[in-house]
């Protein structure tokens, strides 16, 4: 629970009572800005958050970023910088008239003492559009500094009125050195932290926390807290050693962020698709095996390499369509975890063959003269003849059947006098250098 400065649940030294015993990652919280660690692009010196706050002029932000990044962190930082009380509310728990109150509370102590009040919604996307109007006229008018905690895109969660309001500030995963950094404090510090033991952690079961908690502070804390305090029995009065396999011990498998209806499914499924485009092998197989590991439906995948297979390769190499149908029927057929050899053997052939969207341009032109454009008719030789009456109407008179040609090619009008434009034209690679070459031909030979 983050520490709200006005609950009247509970008493300072009640207050003080449970954070003792809260676990290490909720201790460790900053205590001031320069505690803070990560988010250097927008908490860093000079960095617009910093100039708000160095100028008393913050207004309502949405924290928006993965967990353990420091959202709930950097809000309590926040009001305590600018001396305000703060107010904390998990969404998913509040209600309207929870709101109602905070914000009564601010309004009179905004006219009776001029103090400011923080309020600090977690989980802000679990708020319904009822609740999150409320808040609109009141952040605007600066009753309430609203920060807004999310993990989902706030531009897809949040309101528009109420992101209109509001400073949105993109949360990053933790730096490898910062979790580091942030692990050292907890060891050495002797009121917060574990500095009152004695222990001695060895550097790669440090460095093995801060990779394998994937830019999460509080998972790599809670690892370290377990590595050590589950020592202290068979301790005794010796020094406790964190050592690489008592930290491999302390921390569940690796959990990968996954969800399939959020900015992760279509930032992979985009860097998926890009790195085939863009025929880089090894991060197509990267970003296919975040997707599988994450438990992205193998359809999904196969249809996206299909996609890109006629796309971006085309006739530069019509075997990449065909491999990528064959993996959609595997994937359907099979399904994982054995569809991934199909998958991954589709993916990387895509990645490796020759490109061109020369196809996919064609179609895209043709469509848009379709849509924007006149629409021509049908050209009388090239309508239906098979049946009666078609002759009196001259349907099909003067159709020239290509294969009684000896080139099997004879000039004629397919299109109508009037459109004269070319939507194919072939690059000069792959498979589709043979077609320009073969199509030049047939121009050279009607010249």
């Amino acid at each position: 629970m983050a520490r709200d400065s006005n609950n009247p649940l509970f008493a300072e030294s009640e207050w003080a009572k449970i954070e003792a015993g809260a676990p290490l990652a909720v201790r460790m919280r900053p205590s001031c800005l320069d505690e803070f660690v990560g988010q250097d692009h927008f908490a860093g010196p000079g960095k617009l958050l910093r100039r708000l706050l160095d100028a008393d002029r913050l207004t309502s932000v949405i924290f928006y970023g993965p967990p353990g990044t420091g959202k709930t962190s950097l809000a309590n930082v926040i009001a305590k910088h600018t001396k305000s009380k703060f107010h904390y509310l998990s969404a998913p728990a509040a209600s309207v008239k929870d709101l109602r109150q905070i914000i009564a509370l601010a309004r009179d102590r905004l006219v009776t003492t001029a103090e400011k009040t923080v309020l600090f919604i977690d989980e802000i996307h679990r708020f319904n559009r009822a609740q999150q109007d409320v808040l609109l006229d009141d952040v605007e008018n600066g009753v309430v500094i609203l920060i807004g905690a999310t993990t989902e895109n706030p531009f897809f969660s949040v309101n528009s009125p109420l992101i209109s309001r509001s400073t949105v500030f993109k949360f990053e995963p933790l730096q490898t050195e910062d979790v580091l950094s942030i692990l050292k404090r907890a060891l050495s510090d002797t009121e917060r932290g574990l500095g009152a033991l004695d222990i001695e952690a060895d550097d790669d079961a440090l460095k093995f926390l801060a990779v394998i908690s994937d830019g999460d502070a509080r998972r790599a804390l809670a690892g370290l807290e377990i590595g050590c305090l589950s020592q202290l029995k068979t301790a005794g009065k010796k020094k406790i050693r964190l050592t690489l396999e008592a930290a491999k011990e302390s921390v569940q498998q690796k959990a990968i962020h996954y969800d399939p209806t959020g900015d992760t499914h279509y930032d992979l499924a985009s860097a998926f698709q890009k790195s085939m485009r863009g025929s880089d092998p090894d991060a197509t197989v990267y970003w296919l095996a975040r997707m599988i590991a994450g438990g992205q439906d193998q359809r999904f995948i196969a249809r996206r390499i299909a996609v890109c297979a006629a796309e971006d390769v085309g006739n530069a190499d019509p075997m990449a369509t065909v491999l990528a149908s064959a993996a959609v029927q595997i994937a359907e057929f099979v399904g994982l975890p054995e569809a991934q050899l199909a998958l991954a053997q589709a993916a990387i052939y895509v990645a490796c063959a020759p490109k061109s969207n020369a196809s996919a341009k064609a179609i895209w032109d043709a469509l848009d003269d379709v849509k924007n454009g006149r629409t021509i008719p049908v050209p009388a030789h090239l309508r239906d003849s098979h049946y009666s009456g078609a002759i009196k109407l001259g349907h099909g008179q003067g159709y020239k059947y290509p294969h009684n040609s000896p080139t099997g090619f004879v000039l004629q009008d397919y299109i109508g006098r009037d459109l004269k434009k070319k939507y194919y034209e072939p690059k000069n690679r792959g498979r589709e250098k043979i077609i320009g070459e073969y199509l030049q031909k047939l121009r050279n030979n009607i010249e």
